[in-house]
């Protein structure tokens, strides 16, 4: 386990608890079982959407890449800022908007879900 992975519950001490799980090389970072941030070569990205990026772009904060069969692909999460490290009232403000970023993609899946399932018929 890596200095920064031992760090982070630490890091987000005052926004709650947290638990890391491995996956694909890297960790990701759970808040009452929904995934809100991740671990890749050492950094640590935070979940974002359209309610949240702004922060990221505001500081130039760039998003998570990987290379799948020749291409570059993206996902919604980006850099976190440096004070995050070193400014626990920081962290929890921006792991907070990053859980609630998870939450409304969470809340988004499931209503497309619920969209796209089949009425009930009565077939008597």
């Amino acid at each position: 386990m890596s200095e920064l992975i031992a760090y982070l519950l630490e890091v987000f001490e005052l926004f709650g608890p947290v638990t890391l799980r491995k996956m694909f090389g890297g960790y990701g970072v759970y808040h009452d079982g929904l995934m809100f941030a991740l671990v890749a070569d050492d950094t640590l990205y935070l979940k974002a959407d359209a309610e949240n990026v702004r922060y990221f772009d505001e500081q130039g904060l760039g998003q998570f890449e990987y290379h799948r069969d020749g291409k570059v692909a993206k996902l919604s999460y980006y850099q976190a800022p440096v004070e995050f490290m070193e400014e626990r009232e920081q962290a929890a403000i921006w792991a907070r908007r990053s859980y609630d970023a998870a939450l409304r993609a969470q809340r988004k899946k499931r209503k497309s879900k619920t969209d796209t399932a089949k009425p009930w018929r009565d077939t008597l």
